[in-house]
């Protein structure tokens, strides 16, 4: 059984390193070219995508996994409130 770690965890932590990754890219364009800031700022855009699809590949297959579960209606893997009272109920009807 893998172990499943919390989605708001996941969005956040891929969304931090995304968001990083950009603003680490633009801070070095804009001081190193000489070019517009919206030039640099959309070179930023494209180097940080390109950064994240190559290096940030587990996290992004997680959260396509998440998506999935959710689309496709699957509960989690982790026993909810809900299962536990099921459980308790169906052991005392027999």
């Amino acid at each position: 059984m893998t172990e499943r770690s919390d989605p708001r965890r996941t969005w956040v932590w891929f969304t931090a390193l995304r968001v990083g990754i950009f603003a680490v890219v633009l801070a070095v364009l804009l001081l190193v070219l000489p070019v517009a800031p919206w030039i640099s700022t959309v070179l930023a855009a494209v180097i940080a995508f390109c950064i994240s699809f190559i290096f940030l590949n587990k996290p992004r297959a997680e959260l396509s996994r998440q998506l999935a579960d959710r689309r496709s209606g699957r509960r989690p893997a982790t026993p909810t409130d809900d299962d536990a009272e099921d459980a308790a109920v169906g052991e005392t009807r027999g």
